[in-house]
């Protein structure tokens, strides 16, 4: 039962965002730019983001030589070229947005660790360079053999080493506080802890229905659009969409005195990756280990994947050091038959942006910026 306050102030938007991680919260900004007189609001059934906008590495990338080698078996030169322009434009337009310092971003290397079976991805660096110059506008790949026995890495995990000239680090706590002060800035209201249950459409607007847990019923939120944002999560909503979850677990150790390295790192096609924060080392992936497992929204940890890390970062990648864990989590990303993101219309009041592909802090910026495109050409 609401009462007349209520109905008045809080049940009527112009724009309902449907999500509150970095594509949800970029989209609501693109928004606000755009419709500045506007109500738009934001609604994320968690306290914070629910899938791995706040739980990912903080990796600025755009994908390593062997994935997108691999990505090329796939998909077209055409294809491949495509999505990497719009990773270093996505990211391009969020350090523009709200400023390296404010997101904590920097470039201390990244790199790819070979095993001596991959060594071959180095002869085809000339190849990627090639097709990748128009947009890198430099050699996006460099062999940096040389600092293999500088980083202390043991020789089973890296022969060869590879250097990606157009990534870097950020700080992602830091870049989603921004991105949540950006929206504030412009007016968008946000309410967390909001779970959607459905929306209904008719020809004058779209319900966005919620539960209330307090009231114990549901609530009608009415708005001329809707934007479903969420993700890995996004069969909630829209159960035909061509999306799969896919888990991400993470750990972090306790400061490491003397740590023999900084910047980013990527081994086995990207299902690895480590990097330094804080003098701490920040190891995920592994969900090649187990595909069909991994593909679920549980944010539970699994435990031999657990181990497989730990094992890996004991053995492979600080072989000479002692340290603890002192931190475990996972994320959900969203995967799919190809890396291409979703930005569509579901209908001409309905529209999604989904499907990151583990790369949402690459491409969040420029997917919204596409969504709210297509928006404004359906009005």
């Amino acid at each position: 039962m609401l009462s007349y306050w209520e109905q008045e102030s809080f049940l009527a938007y112009d724009h309902i965002i449907i999500g509150a991680g970095i594509v949800g919260l970029s989209v609501s900004i693109e928004f606000a730019l755009r419709y500045p007189n506007q109500k738009i609001l934001i609604l994320e059934r968690g306290w914070l983001p629910s899938g791995a906008s706040t739980r990912n590495a903080g990796f600025a990338c755009m994908g390593s030589a062997s994935e997108l080698l691999e990505d090329l078996n796939l998909m077209s030169e055409t294809a491949v070229f495509s999505l990497f322009e719009k990773r270093k434009k996505g990211l391009e337009k969020l350090r523009s947005r709200l400023g390296d310092a404010t997101i904590g971003f920097r470039q201390q290397g990244s790199y790819e660790l070979i095993k001596q079976e991959d060594l071959s991805i180095i002869d085809q660096l000339d190849y990627l360079n090639q097709l990748l110059f128009p947009i890198a506008n430099k050699k996006a790949f460099i062999p940096s053999n040389k600092k293999l026995t500088e980083f202390g890495f043991s020789s089973e995990i890296a022969q060869g080493l590879i250097e990606n000239t157009c990534e870097g680090e950020l700080h992602i706590g830091k870049m989603m506080k921004a991105l949540w002060s950006c929206a504030l800035e412009h007016h968008v209201e946000i309410k967390t802890g909001v779970e959607v249950a459905r929306y209904e459409e008719d020809s004058h607007h779209i319900a966005v229905i919620i539960n209330d847990p307090i009231r114990n019923e549901e609530i009608a939120l009415k708005a001329s659009s809707v934007c479903i944002c969420t993700n890995g999560f996004t069969k909630n909503l829209v159960a035909e969409e061509p999306v799969v979850p896919g888990r991400g677990q993470v750990m972090i150790t306790d400061p490491i005195p003397s740590l023999p390295f900084k910047g980013i790192f990527h081994f086995d096609k990207g299902y690895y990756y480590f990097r330094e924060i804080d003098g701490r080392v920040l190891l995920g992936g592994g969900r090649n280990l187990d595909v069909d497992g991994e593909t679920t929204t549980d944010l539970s940890l699994h435990q031999p994947i657990q181990q497989h890390l730990e094992n890996l970062l004991r053995t492979y990648i600080l072989p000479n050091h002692q340290f603890n864990i002192a931190q475990r989590w996972s994320g959900i990303m969203a995967f799919g038959s190809d890396k291409l993101p979703i930005v569509k219309a579901l209908s001409p009041r309905v529209f999604g942006a989904f499907k990151m592909g583990g790369m949402g802090v690459a491409l969040g910026s420029l997917v919204a910026e596409e969504l709210a495109s297509l928006h404004q050409n359906y009005s």
